[in-house]
C-alpha cells in the first residue's frame, strides 16, 4: 500500500563547511593608531553546482571591506559551503532553493566566521545585517532576463543592418 503513495520533493542538508577564509590588514598595527570611524562595504555572491543528480553544492562568498577614510582597515573573505540533497524538485523550484534558500542557511555560518576573524584580528565586533536572499535571487533573475533581451535586441539590430545591406 505504501508503494502507491507518491513522495513529494525531498530536501536535506548533508553538510555545512567552511571552504576558505582570509583576513588582510594592509596597514598592520598602524591602523590601530587611527581614529576609528569605519565605513563598511559587503559583497555577496553564490555559486551552485550539481555533484550528482540529486546532490548540490552551494558556495556563499562574503567579502567585507572596512575602510577608515581612504585606508583599508581590513578585508575579510569567507567561502561558506553546503552540500544539499534536493530530490524530486521541479526545475522551477530548484533554482529558488539553490539560489535563495540554501544561501540564506549558509549566511548565518558565514556571519559567524567573519565576526570571529575580525575579533581575533583585534577589531571591534562586526555585525553583518540580515540579507534578503529572496530579493537578491529575484534581482538576479531580472538581470538575466534583461541581459537575454539585450542580446536578442542586439542580434535583431545586427540582422536588420545585414538585411539592409543586401
Amino acid at each position: 500500500m505504501t508503494d502507491d503513495i507518491q513522495q513529494g520533493p525531498n530536501f536535506m542538508v548533508q553538510r555545512i563547511f567552511l571552504i576558505d577564509a582570509s583576513l588582510e590588514v594592509p596597514l598592520g598595527s598602524k591602523i590601530f593608531t587611527k581614529e576609528w570611524k569605519p565605513e563598511m562595504n559587503m559583497d555577496l555572491s553564490t555559486k551552485a553546482s550539481a555533484l550528482d543528480e540529486k546532490t548540490h553544492e552551494v558556495v556563499l562568498t562574503v567579502t567585507v571591506t572596512v575602510k577608515i577614510g581612504e585606508d583599508v582597515a581590513f578585508l575579510v573573505e569567507v567561502h561558506q559551503a553546503g552540500i544539499f540533497v534536493a530530490d524530486s524538485f521541479p526545475k522551477d523550484q530548484l533554482g529558488p532553493l539553490l539560489g535563495s534558500y540554501c544561501p540564506n542557511m549558509l549566511y548565518a555560518f558565514a556571519r559567524e566566521a567573519v565576526t570571529n576573524l575580525v575579533v581575533k584580528a583585534g577589531f571591534p565586533q562586526l555585525y553583518l545585517t540580515p540579507v534578503n536572499f529572496d530579493a537578491l535571487y529575484e534581482q538576479h533573475l531580472q538581470e538575466q532576463t534583461g541581459d537575454q533581451k539585450s542580446k536578442n535586441s542586439k542580434n535583431s539590430k545586427t540582422e536588420a543592418v545585414a538585411d539592409a545591406d543586401s
